[in-house]
């Protein structure tokens, strides 16, 4: 079951400037201080690349296929 976290960045179904939604977490501890890990699709048209990000990335994640970001991590 995918949850909401507590930031409006964290919030399922939040999209950031990059075009990156938010399909939420399922607690899993992130590579961050104190994350966790949110699944995250690259919604820029031709990719919808799912990956995983730390919550503390989301608002200003790139899609690491097409936009050059840093590589997901496991979600």
């Amino acid at each position: 079951m995918w949850k909401n976290g507590t930031a409006d960045s964290t919030q399922i179904g939040y999209v950031n400037r990059n075009n990156q939604k938010n399909h939420g977490t399922r607690g899993k501890r992130g590579t961050d201080h104190n994350a966790t890990t949110y699944k995250l699709e690259c919604l820029q048209q031709g990719c919808g690349f799912i990956y995983g990000a730390n919550g503390t990335d989301v608002f200003h994640r790139k899609c690491p296929k097409c936009q050059k970001g840093n590589p997901g991590i496991d979600y």
